[in-house]
């Protein structure tokens, strides 16, 4: 029996055992004795494994489609039929808004190995534009930072006016700087090394598949460092800590609990079906598809090669979503867990644990685009 707070000896509380003993089978039908009697005793292991499990997360009794995005002291969450962000104000509030999407969905959102690259533009789109607005958001209500003239600049005044081309600029931007940094710099690094190779090595085959393959560790190598240096930074280190709640307000719901703050922190805040994960897909992927092109078109002119993995990125996205879905779909299977665990770990440096304060704000972006009906986010 569980131990009170202060001490009995052992004769006293086998006494008090006998007593409670004594007047439950007075009191209790005859039908509740024999179910009691009929358990079997637990053995030590299994009951202290069924200890520790129950001091787990719950496991998830669903998989949702709800995937959201951190945002500046805020997050967005994309459901089937709303998107909403939620911020929190510099007065302490909580602003929740609905971002309007278009109704219509194309064929070829439908469509395997076409729907990731349509998808991942318009989430990317969406996202800037909520990053942009959270932002501003997060300020309002900070005395310090008020303007006392009441006067906007002419670029706020330019970037009101035209929102939605701006969303689109800075998501091309984003786009570009990503390519740059992560497929053509490292690209750029093995053709200036291959300088230095003579010639008729570049000739042999398996040469090329070993540049590819080196390429592609390189462009791993940077995408770490990006990531461990950006935890670093302050604030961005706080966006993680929204991301983390993201994570964990999302395993609440699919645990089925009610999304309290309390549940939602005891969740875990790694998920396999995150935009690390993704990424991480995106980068293992195009280490196979650029060493099977290089062994297929051999030594090519460094503008070639930087061509052929510009044209090559929307099959490498298209192809990354797909697994993604398949192991998000498949988790319980030991190989798709396998699949998982380098985006998972890579997790630990785009989340970290929110608190209380955070965790509310992922809670009413999250209550914002549940469906009414259950089935219609199901994974």
């Amino acid at each position: 029996m569980p131990r009170m707070g202060y001490s009995m000896s052992e004769s006293n509380e086998n006494k008090l055992i006998d007593q409670v003993q004594e007047a439950a089978l007075q009191e209790a039908p005859a039908e509740d004795i024999d179910l009691v009697q009929d358990i079997p005793e637990v053995p030590a292991k299994a009951a202290k494994k069924s200890r520790k499990k129950s001091k787990s997360c719950p496991v998830a009794v669903k998989k949702t489609t709800i995937g959201g995005q951190a945002l500046i002291e805020g997050v967005m969450m994309v459901g089937p039929s709303r998107t909403a962000m939620a911020v929190r104000k510099g007065d302490g509030t909580i602003y929740v808004e609905e971002i309007k999407q278009s109704e219509k969905t194309s064929y070829f959102e439908k469509v395997p190995f076409i729907r990731g690259c349509i998808r991942f533009y318009k989430m990317l789109v969406t996202g800037t534009g909520a990053l942009m607005k959270a932002a501003d958001i997060s300020e309002e209500g900070k005395p310090e930072e008020k303007n006392e003239s009441g006067k906007k600049s002419r670029l706020d005044e330019f970037a009101e006016r035209h929102f939605n081309a701006m969303m689109t600029l800075s998501a091309i931007v984003g786009i570009l700087l990503s390519v740059g940094l992560f497929i053509l710099a490292p690209r750029l690094i093995v053709e200036i090394a291959i300088k230095f190779l003579p010639e008729n090595l570049l000739e042999l085959t398996w040469v090329n598949a070993v540049t590819s393959v080196a390429e592609g560790l390189l462009r791993l190598i940077i995408f770490l460092l990006y990531l461990i240096f950006a935890s670093k930074l302050k604030d961005i280190k706080r966006v993680w800590r929204y991301h983390g709640a993201e994570h964990k307000t999302i395993a609440c719901y699919e645990a089925g609990l009610p999304l309290t703050v309390e549940n939602v922190l005891k969740q875990t805040r790694f998920h396999p079906r995150c935009g690390t994960s993704f990424m991480f897909n995106v980068l293992a992927i195009s280490i196979i598809i650029y060493t099977v092109i290089g062994i297929f078109t051999g030594a090519q002119p460094a503008w070639v090669n930087i061509a052929i993995r510009i044209v090559a990125i929307p099959i490498i996205c298209s192809i990354s979503y797909e697994i993604l879905r398949f192991v998000g779909r498949h988790d319980r299977n030991w190989f798709c867990r396998l699949l998982s665990k380098p985006g998972l770990w890579l997790q630990k440096f785009t989340t970290d644990e929110p608190d209380a304060a955070i965790a509310e704000v992922a809670i009413a972006s999250m209550q914002a685009v549940i469906p009414e009906n259950k089935e219609d986010d199901n994974w």
